[in-house]
């Protein structure tokens, strides 16, 4: 169990921003077992370095199984894709005695249970016969079985498997009990087997049944005999209002009215005296047998209980298990690789892909720019005009970190993460409408709270701080929060447009490229006969999203003026823009002196 059970490593917000939230929605977890498993996940957190290093090698193990024996992964989700939690019929069945129907359910789970045993242990494609007693395997598959298996031996492939942690116990003995006639078909009755007194019973109700017959089809051919009534296999006859011999057949004492309509009459053998008799008899035949029934019902019901300890480990362990394949088949669906777990406390990845954008980005054709960044305690800034990717590049640190915490593959080419204690991300438009804050009102309590709750191997992530300000206090707030988070054991990620504030010293100053590579003058021309709506798309595309640092005496990019020249402001107020900045640059160059 990993350590610190009642920490919160991040809150809400910070888990949706991150994208946890999404890649959580995006698992193909669909029985109730796994869901469960799913919405009880926790994080690992310093000092479970080598349990999550072990969770990671699992998932490895599930992948590597995963691409080796596909049709196998395939049988499994269909195993997990009829399962229903009968984890409550279990609970109850060591004080109560089980319906038919709870007793089918604990058997339809010990099928499921077998079936994925020799799936995960043996790598054997089983299959077991349904209600109508076919088998659900179709002969191509079977005919295709041996090629699967013989994989391993054939050295097509490493030797791959599934971790033993994953192993179900062996139910065959409850099974057995259950099915005595070891048929494994997915139906349950209370069989003749379970009682040699319940089979006696039920084989005379059977040749009283057949005598009742007997008795009633007399009774039918003395009426066609004597009456010319001709009664039909179930011992009835509609007759018309309009039949002549209608009145003749109401007075036959053979027969009673059982049904009519504006059309017709129905008529039915009328049970004999002899009929009578044996009904009765059978009668206190149905009283033994349902005796007998529930006797063997509480019988089973006290076995099923004394596998209750084990069932209920099996249902958690699949519960694992489908998690776990669940995160395997996400992690080969979008090119995850597992991340290098290490003690010292830094985030660093090569060729990083927010998969939120990234999906975005494929539904329109179009390709993720990757970014790589390297971020240890202290503070880092991520400078650059807007639609340069700053947000993105945070927001991704944050998943890759996150994601690697909760035992996830990581969306990057290479990835390390040391372990945090605590992670938030202040971001965004926070306005609280119903306590009367403005933005930077809301951001000033989230700021806070971050402050309050953070601690040692800390990850905050704080995008445009003091935005919603005025520029020389946001500056100076800036600033001043920099100052603070320089001292502290943290990793601090920070993206802002105030240049100056990574000229502190200790800060790390990472640029997003940017439009610094473009030919402005092919990109001026396809913009000038570009539609409207179609402008930012085409700067978008020419944008460079790769960070790189820069050191103290480095400018940044004034891609923001560039942006605003392309999209048609006039000349005149770029250039009184950059007399601006020359003037700032100016005036703080003699202030300095």
């Amino acid at each position: 169990m990993q350590n610190g059970a009642n920490k919160r490593l991040a809150n809400l917000k910070t888990k949706a921003e991150t994208g946890l939230d999404y890649v959580m929605l995006k698992l193909d977890v669909i029985s109730p077992f796994g869901k469960k498993k799913l919405k009880e996940m926790r994080p690992f957190y310093p000092g479970d370095e080598q349990l999550l290093n072990e969770e990671l090698d699992r998932i490895q193990n599930i992948v590597d199984f995963i691409k080796a024996y596909p049709k196998l992964k395939d049988k499994i989700q269909e195993i997990y894709m009829e399962l229903k939690d009968s984890s409550g019929t279990i609970e109850r069945c060591e004080n109560s005695v089980l319906s038919v129907v709870e007793i089918f359910e604990v058997k339809s789970l010990l099928l499921q249970m077998r079936r994925l045993l020799k799936i995960i242990k043996e790598r054997e494609i089983v299959a077991y016969k349904s209600a109508c007693g076919c088998v659900s395997q179709s002969a191509e598959e079977r005919e295709e079985e041996p090629a699967e298996m013989s994989r391993e031996d054939s050295g097509a492939t490493k030797e791959v498997h599934i971790p033993e942690k994953y192993f179900l116990e062996d139910t065959e003995a409850l099974l057995d009990i259950l099915d005595p006639r070891k048929d494994r078909m997915n139906t349950f009755y209370i069989y003749d087997e379970f009682s040699e007194e319940l089979a006696n019973y039920r084989k005379e109700k059977r040749e009283l049944e057949l005598e009742i017959r007997r008795v009633q089809k007399k009774s039918r051919e003395d009426l066609r005999r004597e009456h010319g009534v001709q009664l039909t296999p179930k011992f009835d006859i509609v007759v018309a209002r309009s039949h002549p011999d209608l009145e003749k057949i109401k007075g036959l004492k053979e027969l009673e009215e059982v049904d009519q309509d504006y059309m017709s009459l129905t008529f039915k053998l009328r049970p004999s005296e002899d009929v009578f008799k044996i009904t009765q008899s059978m009668e206190e035949l149905n009283d033994k047998i349902e005796a007998e029934e529930e006797r063997i019902a509480e019988i089973l019901s006290k076995k099923i209980g004394e596998y209750r300890s084990v069932l209920l480990k099996n249902c958690d362990i699949m519960g694992e298990f489908e998690l776990a394949l669940a995160k395997g088949l996400f992690s080969i669906k979008r090119n995850l690789v597992r991340p290098e777990i290490v003690a010292e406390h830094v985030i660093e990845f090569d060729d990083g892909r927010n998969l939120q954008v990234e999906e975005i980005l494929k539904n329109k054709g179009k390709e993720y720019c990757p970014v790589s960044i390297s971020l240890k305690d202290g503070v880092t800034c991520i400078t650059g005009a807007n639609m340069g990717g700053k947000t993105i590049s945070l927001k991704l640190s944050g998943q890759i970190a996150i994601l690697s915490q909760y035992g996830f593959f990581v969306p990057a080419k290479r990835a390390k993460v040391g372990l945090s204690n605590y992670m938030q991300m202040l971001i965004g438009d926070s306005q609280s409408v119903e306590r009367g804050l403005s933005s930077f009102g809301s951001e000033m309590e989230e700021l806070k709270e971050i402050f309050d709750h953070s601690k040692d191997r800390s990850l905050i992530l704080i995008d445009e701080i003091a935005s919603g300000t005025n520029p020389i206090e946001g500056l100076a707030l800036t600033k001043s929060v920099v100052d603070y988070l320089i001292t502290k054991p943290y990793i601090s990620l920070i993206t802002t447009h105030f240049e100056t504030v990574s000229e502190r010293e200790g800060v790390i100053n990472m640029q997003v490229r940017g439009l610094a590579d473009v030919d402005f003058d092919l990109l001026d021309r396809e913009i000038k006969y570009a539609k409207r709506k179609d402008r930012i798309n085409i700067i978008s595309k020419y944008m460079d999203y790769r960070l790189f640092e820069v050191g103290k005496n480095g400018s940044v990019p004034k891609d923001a003026l560039n942006i605003a020249k392309m999209l048609g402001i006039s000349a005149e107020i770029i250039e009184g823009a950059k007399k601006y900045i020359n003037k700032e640059k100016k005036d703080e160059k003699q202030t300095k002196s």
